[in-house]
């Protein structure tokens, strides 16, 4: 992959810098529904910081080097680099698959600003004195690419993977871990860098208090294969994978290169944001918060941990068959309905289980159910009571409505997104929803359209009645913008909103405006026959 272009499309001075990012996930299989998740929390984030006016980055990739790649290239009876580069393709199509805003997509062992990256992170590494020559006999799974204690085993096998690990005994070189033992603590105990949710930063402290070893960062050549990036100045050796995928985030950047983008998404940036699962929590909020402060680089400012999504109540695995594939059912239901039901249904922070009934219902009952019927027997008033055009707001003040849905709720749900509980940003929004349709079932506005002719105050209560269930979808649809963001464009086109949502929370009036004839959020639904497992994986 060639360099990407220097972030045309960021004005010069925004008011923030704001960098996002997912971890970058091995491609010896395909995506599944799990790194799904992931892609789409930290696409709300960046929606957000967006439509608030900021300068944001949103960086996803694959991770290539990897020795599980290799062992599955060999599987399949196919050269490694052709094995990376089909799974990686099919991780990029997640981005229009998703509808995720995503402003670069790094693949470390093509991109030419990776390589120079990592090795320019070795280098400064080894020039504060934090790498040097070992012996290592340990216990290593390949599935995590990760040494184990025995203490750590879950009878003897890997806790994620529940394989037995593999006796190794090599020459590596070793990063100083141990000599961040006290930075890492004071770092995280003082929000410098913050770990969401607290359960996930009390068991960081917890492996601080246990103490830190120094980990090796090099295999040698002839286990990793020759697949990986060569140690500077030793080629009989290759930079352990994890030394060089948490380098993605800088590399990405142009680090080593001398690019712009380091410092102002990295050095000057006013947040850099990691959303990543639960299992690599250990090398995002140590290891790698210990290379950035050996190579005198800042660290990141939150790291936002997510659970895992299970099936039938077991985690996602290769060896368990039961990896489902999202991109046929986003493209079955619309990316929308798959968003809403991982953001709304699995609480950000734990784990919580996918099924194809959930999201059934989820869509039947309360994306057309609720927000679906609202907007479509809203637009039809409209038009058969006031000729398509939304009436001026009441005289008379606040209507009902204006309690439940105000002006308050979009700084609500703006705090809910940035809080990492996009669940409780989604519950805001539908509280909305569900006011607004029993607004609908208490005022009657076909009763009171009955009665205007002869009664001018049922004329007024009409206005006022569909002028509060206009204001309230359209206050829902730009709630919805970083989270749902079709659904937020397509019910706002209805509403005759045909602005770009230039000041997120900024409520401008709806009255005057002319409202499309029909409004038909979520159709009958072409459900999938099954949950789309990969076979394959």
């Amino acid at each position: 992959m060639t360099a990407q272009p220097e972030f045309p499309h960021i004005s010069t001075k925004p008011p923030l810098w704001r960098y996002v990012t997912t971890a970058i996930p091995y491609v010896n299989a395909a995506p599944h529904i799990g790194f799904a998740l992931e892609m789409i929390q930290a696409d709300c984030l960046a929606r957000l910081y967006r439509l608030q006016g900021d300068g944001v980055r949103f960086l996803a990739g694959t991770d290539e080097n990897s020795l599980k790649n290799v062992l599955a290239a060999e599987q399949a009876g196919l050269p490694v680099t052709e094995l990376v580069r089909r799974n990686a393709k099919r991780f990029e199509q997640l981005k229009p698959a998703l509808d995720l805003s995503v402003d670069d997509f790094i693949r470390t062992s093509s991109d030419v600003r990776h390589r120079r990256g990592v090795e320019a992170l070795w280098a400064a590494c080894a020039r504060r004195g934090d790498i040097y020559c070992g012996r290592y006999e340990g216990l290593y799974c390949t599935g995590c690419e990760q040494f184990y204690k025995p203490v750590e085993l879950d009878r003897g096998r890997c806790p994620e993977h529940g394989t037995p690990p593999e006796q190794i005994s090599e020459d590596n070189y070793f990063f100083r871990l141990s000599r961040y033992r006290q930075p890492l603590r004071a770092a995280i105990e003082s929000g410098r860098l913050e770990i969401l949710p607290a359960g996930r930063r009390n068991e960081v402290l917890a492996w601080i208090d246990d103490g830190l070893e120094d980990f090796s960062i090099s295999r040698s050549a002839e286990r990793a294969h020759g697949w990986g990036i060569p140690v500077p100045g030793d080629e009989s050796q290759v930079i352990y994978v994890w030394f060089d995928a948490l380098g993605n985030y800088i590399t990405a950047l142009g680090y080593g290169t001398g690019s712009r983008g380091l410092s102002r998404f990295w050095t000057g940036a006013a947040s850099r944001e990691h959303v990543i699962g639960k299992g690599i929590t250990r090398f995002h909020a140590l290891y790698w918060p210990a290379m950035l402060l050996s190579a005198g680089l800042e660290l990141p400012t939150r790291l936002l941990v997510h659970g895992y999504v299970t099936v039938d109540g077991r985690k996602i695995g290769k060896s368990a068959g039961n990896a489902i594939d999202p991109v046929p059912i986003a493209q079955a239901l619309g990316a929308d309905a798959l968003r809403y039901y991982l953001l709304r249904h699995i609480r950000s922070t734990e784990d919580g289980d996918f099924t194809l009934s959930g999201l059934r219902r989820a869509y039947s009952a309360e994306l057309a159910g609720q927000l679906g019927n609202l907007a479509h027997r809203t637009v039809a008033m409209i038009h058969r009571y006031r000729g398509g055009v939304v009436p001026a707001p009441p005289a008379g003040g606040p209507d009902d409505l204006s309690a439940v849905v105000g002006s308050d709720t979009l700084s609500a749900v703006a705090d809910a997104i940035e809080g990492y509980r996009f669940q409780e940003a989604l519950a805001i929004l539908w509280d909305g929803v569900s006011a607004a349709n029993r607004f609908v079932s208490d005022r009657q506005p076909w009763s009171l359209a009955k009665s205007e002719h002869k009664d001018s105050g049922a004329g007024r209560e009409l206005d006022a009645c569909l002028y509060a269930l206009a204001r309230t979808l359209d206050i829902v649809g730009q709630g919805l913008a970083p989270l749902l963001p079709s659904t937020s464009a397509r019910l706002r086109a209805h509403l005759g909103r045909g602005d770009l949502l230039v000041d997120f929370g900024r409520i401008a009036e709806i009255g005057g405006n002319r409202v499309d004839r029909d409004a038909i959020l979520f159709a009958n639904a072409d459900f999938p026959e099954s949950d789309n497992r990969d076979d394959t994986r």
